[in-house]
């Protein structure tokens, strides 16, 4: 396929260098001049989309979003194909779908999950909300950049499982870093704490597959002093995402809300920004019950 690409952030170029490496051809464009082996540089969003088949996004917020779809849904060719694998907002990513069908063209919403990590890897898995006849055309991609690809509904839908998913993983990150503080207070061995919950009733993702605590578990960004696999900063806006979202949908998520609230305070005030969300274990260790 003949494939642009907008947006070869810490995401978006091992994602490009993977569909190079299978063989297709891609013109990439980011704003801070980024370059890929293998994809062809281009200085902006119109020429990056000219002639291509698929245009694939990864951008950092709704409104980035927004204003590259409209420099490049009118310069696309009918019938080509809009990937948009950012995490946005709903209603953004329904907006710029909208636009797509307007002009012709299919579109995709196709948020990821898996890091910068299982982006170099080629093992994301994409959440992926558009029409079936969309979801088949940018599928064959999915399964260059990804190890799995879900089909979750109509437009917006994918964004709306990434942002389920990143509230869950937001609360019970908080709350399996609580557990081991108090374990901690209580001198209980770590080691033990995870033998017993990670083969009983308190199982997780958190706890067996990115345990917060050094040492203990598989390796994780706890291993190398907090540095981000998946930053706190990038949590706190999947949580503002679920809280929007709730908000819009008259939802009652006070879980989700009190995530909000204290990833806020841990990256705003406490020293959280550019560490693992993980990094919430010292800040408990650090804090007294007053």
């Amino acid at each position: 396929m003949n494939i642009g690409f907008i947006g070869l952030g810490n995401m978006g170029a091992p994602m490009a260098a993977n569909l190079v490496q299978a063989g297709h051809t891609v013109k990439g464009f980011d704003t801070v001049g980024v370059t890929v082996e293998g994809v062809a540089p281009v200085t902006d969003v119109t020429a990056a989309v000219k002639n291509a088949e698929v245009v694939i996004t990864m951008l950092p917020n709704g409104d980035i979003l927004r204003a590259v779809a409209s420099k490049a849904v009118p310069a696309m060719a009918k019938g080509a194909t809009l990937v948009d694998c950012s995490t946005v907002d709903v209603e953004s990513a329904r907006a710029v779908a909208d636009l797509a069908h307007k002009a012709g063209l299919l579109a995709v919403d196709a948020p990821v999950s898996g890091g910068i990590g299982g982006a170099a890897a080629g093992t994301l898995t994409f959440m992926a909300g558009g029409s079936v006849e969309a979801f088949a055309t940018a599928n064959p991609l999915f399964d260059i950049m990804g190890k799995k690809a879900v089909h979750c509904g109509g437009a917006g839908a994918g964004q709306a499982a990434k942002i389920c998913n990143n509230m869950i993983l937001g609360v019970t990150m908080i709350a399996t870093c609580e557990a081991f503080a108090l374990a901690d207070k209580l001198d209980l061995d770590r080691q033990k704490m995870f033998d017993v919950v990670s083969t009983s009733s308190g199982y997780s993702w958190s706890m067996n597959a990115y345990c917060p605590a050094p040492g203990v578990g598989p390796q994780s960004p706890a291993d190398n002093a907090y540095q981000p696999g998946f930053a706190a900063e990038l949590m706190l806006k999947d949580l503002r995402l679920s809280q929007r979202a709730a908000t819009s949908a008259d939802a009652d998520t006070p879980m989700g809300e009190l995530a909000q609230e204290i990833y806020t305070a841990f990256v705003e005030h406490e020293g959280g920004l550019g560490k693992d969300f993980s990094a919430m274990l010292p800040r408990f260790n650090h804090r007294s019950r007053a």
